[in-house]
């Protein structure tokens, strides 16, 4: 009987413990970032959301109540306008469409997301900042919106619209690097979007467990699975493209409708109502008209004149699948099996994989047009010719792409995709001029440079080209600023060629003469080509433009840039993170990094608060160098924190690895998180219950 019930006793121990290891769960590890273990899909994205919500929960149910179209209702005035811009849309209609076109393998992902955003905030009230709780619950349809509302608003339509503050910000690096350039013969990739810091550009980094296949990587916040990540066979990333796929017309009225091809046609015409919070708590209907035409939503209607927008990715329904199979994709062929989908609108792709491949795509939905040149199409154009409307988009096979170039690395700074790799491979003869413009920014540049002059490139050498913040304008121009200046020139002139002579030429925090640098290069309008001695050459693209053309005027802007700065800081020689500052909460420290658009590799793209502090707004954001050998080897950086959560640790809390130019290592292996868990959950039922450590 003894021996019956101790067989009994370790029966029950031992499916307890199977139960145990069956169960979901995520570990937090000590930086915030969850790693997720689960048997199926539904209960990794139910996982997922959990996280998420746990990370981001007010900031997900604002960004909800703004996809939604509801922002207004819920929080007042300040909202109307984007609420009208996702009603013109008609967004949500659209996202019903896809509710009820979609892949089930995409209802399940976001069916399963939404139910563990809803189980978070059921369990976790308290995390929930009161004006926020209206949104609850959410659904799979506000997954949607979001996605439309990102896609559109932000991205494919992000310039048209106007939506986008400082749009020249958001970019993105990536590089590629062969066997054949590799010191370890093995591919090398450096995933690196630079995106502003917060809203709806926020990054949420996770690590998936699901059955032993592991991934790796991070997502914007309130979309399921991972949009830019890595797993033990292949890895990819995200920069945007030069890609116009959206168009604003000028549309001649006439009679309540429009000319087309001389003839009037009419309008389709939606009313449509928005409903606004007013100070005591009551909504007040705001009903207004939406008019569409062949050439686009109406966004301006006057007496004569109309503005309309045409805009792609408005009919990408499985963008997230597409992206799961990418991320669960075990080779080339599998890979490029989940990019014929076609489903994501936007961003060009690079990719590096265990078998030593490493490929560009200049990826996105590329409309199909009648006739012109890129810039053609990138401006006003006048909506009167029915040729003007793009019919359709190019296939995956008629995409610019390179798979395994000659030269052995591949890079994208958001340049065109003729200077993928350098000499160029891919012939920008062999496609319709309109497809991309030819050029390459001083950011571009610095990238390629590096990459050519390192034949037998290490990972430790990887790291440091992405971490660098050597400024690439002041080799085109400081040495012809600087011989402007002799010992007639002004005592502050003197001054500051005196700094100027013995800067490092980058932009670290202890650099001293950068900012007097910046400030000058502000002035001298450093975009503009004209002001070049050499302007771009195509047939030179990596070393020029450079030198002054006008010296004296450079002198001029110098000595007022001199003045500014010793105005300001007293000093000509103050250090570049005195003014440039990383600063959320109580965290306040010195920057490094700067504008791409001077040269830098590091970008941190300083919004000035004060003349005499900026504060890092955009650039660097999820940053990963991952290997791909018999292990993977991979470090990786949320800049700002993985949590946007008022009381959390975890918001913030990597801004001092970036202050000091360092990165984490990536817990990719379960036994890597060994000595790194802060704490488990469990999920019993349809709630995570936390373990002890």
């Amino acid at each position: 009987m003894k021996r019956l019930s101790l067989l009994c006793l370790l029966v029950f121990a031992l499916s307890t413990l199977s139960l145990h290891a069956q169960q979901t769960k995520i570990e937090w590890d000590e930086w915030g970032v969850p790693h997720i273990t689960a048997a199926t899909e539904k209960e990794l994205f139910f996982a997922q959301g959990w996280a998420q919500m746990q990370a981001h929960a007010n900031l997900i149910l604002k960004l909800y109540g703004i996809s939604r179209g509801k922002a207004a209702a819920y929080w007042g005035p300040q909202y109307e306008e984007s609420d009208k811009l996702i009603h013109n849309l008609n967004f949500p209609h659209i996202a019903s469409a896809f509710n009820q076109t979609q892949k089930p393998e995409v209802k399940l992902m976001m069916s399963a997301f939404a139910a563990g955003l809803n189980a978070y905030a059921k369990a976790h009230p308290e995390a929930i900042d009161k004006d926020k709780q209206v949104v609850l619950p959410v659904s799979a349809n506000d997954i949607n919106m979001h996605s439309l509302f990102i896609f559109v608003t932000r991205f494919t339509g992000g310039g048209e619209l106007g939506q986008v503050a400082n749009w020249q910000d958001v970019g993105s690096n990536a590089m590629a690097i062969a066997p054949k350039r590799s010191a370890s013969g093995n591919a090398m990739l450096v995933q690196n979007p630079h995106l502003p810091w917060g809203e709806e550009f926020t990054w949420f980094e996770s690590g998936l467990n699901l059955n032993g296949k592991l991934i790796h990587g991070a997502n914007l916040v309130g979309m399921p699975g991972i949009g830019i990540g890595f797993n033990k066979d292949l890895g990819w990333t995200h920069t945007n493209n030069t890609l116009d796929n959206a168009d604003s017309f000028e549309l001649t009225l006439k009679d309540g409708g429009y000319l087309m091809d001389g003839k009037k046609q009419n309008f389709m015409v939606r009313a449509d109502t928005i409903w606004v919070k007013q100070p005591d708590g009551s909504l007040l209907p705001k009903p207004f008209k939406c008019y569409d035409s062949a050439f686009g939503n109406i966004f301006k209607m006057g007496g004569k004149k109309a503005l309309a927008i045409k805009m792609a990715g408005m009919d990408c329904p499985n963008a997230c699948l597409q992206w799961w199979k990418m991320a669960n994709a075990e080779n080339f062929e599998q890979f490029t099996a989940a990019l014929r989908m076609q489903q994501i609108p936007f961003w060009n792709i690079t990719y590096a994989d265990k078998q030593g491949n490493i490929f560009y795509l200049f990826n996105g939905e590329v409309p199909k047009r009648a006739y012109g040149t890129f810039a053609d199409w990138d401006r006003l154009i006048p909506g009167t010719s029915s040729r003007d409307i793009w019919k359709g988009y190019f296939t995956y096979d008629e995409l610019p792409k390179l798979k395994n170039p000659v030269s052995g690395w591949l890079q994208n700074t958001n340049d065109p995709p003729w200077t993928c790799t350098l000499p160029r491979e891919i012939d920008r003869k062999n496609y319709p001029i309109y497809i991309a413009p030819d050029q390459i920014t001083l950011r571009t540049q610095q990238s390629v440079n590096m990459l050519m002059a390192d034949k037998s490139i290490t990972f430790e050498h990887l790291l440091d080209y992405k971490l660098s913040t050597h400024v690439l304008l002041a080799d085109r121009v400081l040495d012809d600023l600087l011989a402007g200046i002799d010992n007639n020139s002004s005592q502050i002139l003197q001054e500051s060629k005196a700094v100027l002579s013995k800067w490092d030429r980058k932009a670290d925090g202890n650099s001293k003469g950068m900012l007097l640098f910046y400030t000058w290069a502000e002035m001298f309008d450093y975009n503009n080509d004209r002001n070049y001695t050499v302007r771009w050459d195509r047939d030179h693209p990596n070393t020029t433009p450079k030198g002054i053309l006008d010296k004296k005027v450079a002198l001029v802007l110098l000595e007022k840039a001199a003045n500014t700065v010793k105005t300001n800081f007293g000093d000509l020689a103050t250090t570049w993170g005195t003014y440039s500052r990383l600063k959320r909460g109580n965290i306040d420290l010195p920057a490094n990094g700067a504008t791409g658009n001077i040269g830098v590799f590091r970008v941190a793209n300083v919004r000035p608060v004060s003349p005499k502090m900026g504060v890092v707004a955009s650039g660097d954001s999820y940053v990963g160098v991952v290997e791909f050998g018999k292990k993977i080897r991979a470090k990786v950086l949320l800049s700002y924190g993985n949590s946007s959560q008022k009381n959390s640790v975890h918001n913030g809390d990597q801004l001092k690895l970036f202050s000091e130019k360092k990165m984490r290592d990536a817990l990719f292996y379960p036994e890597d998180l060994k000595g790194h868990i802060d704490f488990t959950e469990s999920k019993l039922g349809e709630t995570f219950v936390k373990l002890n450590k």
